[in-house]
């Protein structure tokens, strides 16, 4: 994809034409964003998830534009050669396309290329919109996590054929009003490759199957680091969670024995100076001398 990847690249992924499938991940700092950066991932998500796997929330509801623009930005001065996106929260994007393209703009100003929305054709005016103030748009199908309420909970979306069909329209339409790519999360492996033939812009999975043209998951997921909930979806490829309990515990078994710090890791005075304060004893020097 060259140097840098833009909205433009991502669009032009299709996996039926060739093209290598998309790897995208979360991030929400600078730290995470390099490690994302250094393993090659093409998209960088700074998710609503931060929600859950940051500030400790049970859904994705209770994020704001201000939390999403302030981890944006951590991620973006990272400098990432990775397309950064912006996930739009809950109620940022639902009352008016002034309020969206609003509130899209803080994000595009704290550092992201492109937003994300979640939802189908009744996001339509706002997609537009935010496709007229030449703002990125990618979709996000399926179970859409701020709609934990109305689905009645993280269930899988699509499985009955009505459903599925739905969302097949609903793909069309959003890549039709210009989404230049479109996340499906929680939908059984055949309506994601229903939906991944349809539309001619990217289809990116989570717990979607193997036949989208691209794969998402969470950064604390992937890493072990969040080790709470294992969705089904989810491969960890790490436990660092472990790793770093074990650590921890052992920087403090060495605070608690005197082995840390020990005299490698102690700033020392050049000899003449610790000699000359040597007159004053194994104290410092008192205020009156």
């Amino acid at each position: 994809m060259g140097d840098n990847v833009t909205a433009p690249s991502v669009r032009a992924v299709k996996v039926r034409t060739g093209s290598e499938p998309l790897v995208m991940v979360t991030a929400y700092d600078a730290p995470g964003a390099r490690m994302a950066d250094e393993a090659g991932v093409d998209v960088i998500l700074v998710g609503d998830s931060l929600a859950m796997v940051v500030l400790g929330y049970d859904d994705t509801l209770q994020v704001t534009i201000d939390d999403m623009a302030h981890h944006t930005a951590a991620v973006a001065r990272a400098k990432p050669r990775a397309l950064v996106v912006g996930d739009l929260p809950w109620m940022s994007y639902h009352l008016s396309t002034e309020d969206t393209v609003r509130n899209a703009a803080v994000l595009i100003r704290a550092g992201a290329q492109a937003v994300k929305l979640e939802g189908g054709r009744k996001r339509l005016p706002m997609i537009e919109a935010l496709i007229d103030a030449e703002i990125p748009v990618m979709g996000h199908l399926g179970l859409t996590p701020q709609s934990v309420h109305a689905m009645g909970g993280f269930k899988v979306q699509g499985r009955e054929q009505e459903a599925a069909l739905r969302l097949v329209a609903d793909a069309k339409a959003l890549a039709h009003a210009g989404c230049f790519g479109l996340v499906l999360e929680g939908v059984p492996d055949e309506v994601a490759r229903m939906v991944t033939d349809a539309v001619d812009v990217p289809t990116i999975g989570i717990g979607a199957g193997p036949h989208c043209d691209g794969q998402v998951l969470v950064f604390h997921d992937v890493l072990g680091i969040e080790d709470r909930i294992l969705p089904k979806f989810v491969r960890r490829y790490a436990s660092l969670k472990q790793i770093g309990v074990s650590a921890l515990e052992a920087y403090a078994a060495d605070v608690r024995s005197g082995r840390f710090p020990a005299d490698e890791e102690s700033y020392h005075l050049p000899s003449e100076v610790a000699e000359a304060l040597s007159v004053y004893g194994s104290g410092a020097p008192s205020a009156s001398a």
